[in-house]
């Protein structure tokens, strides 16, 4: 076991701009890594002006540990309208056994920025920005040179499962999700919780945003990550979003872990729906009253009081054992399809 290092980053994507066009594409993350044994590790308290979230031992700038040379790394994929620190917990347990990871803000779609209607309709681009983290986190002056790049993996939760799919090959079909969408009576797609409405504004932004509408023009290609060499998945959103076809180029191992009560992403229409259609994955069921939020950080007793609807689990319901639990088959799967010792 190492002790953990967490660092953060303001990286930019060059390649994109920004939803606002007033500069290129933000791609600020956080980096969680084997730290120096003298480190001192201390809880993280995660948001402002009071914490809602915490995550237990880090040791903020600690020193790289100097052996061995490089590590695998793991590209973390946050849920809508999240942030990076939420995954911090998974971050944390895999560094702690000699990885890097590394979690992306998706911009316009985080809880660290302004919400914007783009971040939360064009899915796709978030696939991107894994990619764009990877490439900066190798010219990284620390850890460029520490990195195996022949063992990378990606790991997400929600929609950051989509994300971490998208990124292993799968390519997405706006037809069959609308279509899924008008058989259950929707004419316009719920948004999320973070975002009920942003349906609403598709036909405007198509008509008055090219960069917009070029996106959506794109949004059926392949953002397959050759350097991706396997993906875990928790409790992933937009099973609908792919036709019968669109997840058969992902032939790298896939772990997908679902709880059974999930009722924002129902399983048997998202986790369950992708184990049947990707010839590589194995399905986890996490069975008991845990719901879709119990991947999300640990919550302090404010998050508890101000945000219970994701912060507040049932009673037989323990967040941090679940992450201990879940943890452990990440590690477990990272280290057998990623030569990890």
């Amino acid at each position: 076991m190492y002790k953990v290092g967490q660092q953060f980053r303001r990286w930019k994507d060059a390649s994109r701009q920004n939803w606002s066009k007033s500069d290129v594409r933000p791609l600020s993350s956080v980096i969680w890594y084997p730290a120096d044994g003298a480190a001192a590790e201390d809880d993280f308290l995660i948001g402002a002006p009071e914490p809602l979230f915490l995550l237990r031992d880090v040791a903020r700038e600690a020193p790289l540990v100097a052996s061995p040379g490089v590590f695998p790394v793991v590209l973390l994929s946050h849920g809508t309208g999240g942030s990076a620190f939420q995954l911090g917990w998974l971050g944390r347990a895999l560094a702690a056994q000699g990885c890097i990871a590394v979690a992306v803000n998706h911009h316009g779609n985080t809880s660290v920025e302004p919400y914007m209607p783009h971040g939360f309709l064009l899915w796709w681009e978030r696939a991107k920005d894994l990619s764009a983290a990877l490439d900066q986190l190798l010219a990284d002056a620390l850890f460029g040179d520490r990195v195996d790049v022949a063992r990378i993996g990606v790991a997400g939760f929600s929609l950051g499962g989509y994300t971490a799919l998208t990124a292993a090959g799968g390519r997405c079909s706006l037809e069959h999700f609308l279509a899924s969408s008008r058989a259950h009576g929707d004419a316009v797609p719920a948004g999320p919780r973070e975002f009920p409405d942003v349906g609403k504004v598709w036909d405007e932004l198509m008509a008055t945003d090219p960069a917009f509408a070029n996106s959506v023009a794109a949004h059926a290609h392949s953002y397959r990550d050759e350097r991706i060499k396997a993906a875990f998945v928790m409790n992933p959103a937009l099973g609908a979003a792919f036709d019968t076809g669109g997840l058969a180029d992902i032939r790298v191992p896939v772990l997908i872990v679902v709880t059974e009560c999930d009722q924002e992403v129902p399983p048997l229409l998202n986790g369950s729906r992708y184990a049947d259609r990707i010839a590589t994955s194995e399905l986890t069921w996490i069975h008991g009253s845990a719901g879709h939020y119990v991947f999300l950080a640990e919550p302090t007793p404010a998050g508890k009081k101000q945000l219970p609807q994701i912060c507040v689990d049932e009673p037989s319901v323990d967040r941090r054992a679940i992450h201990d639990q879940v943890a452990t088959l990440a590690n477990s799967f990272f280290k057998q399809h990623l030569a990890w010792p």
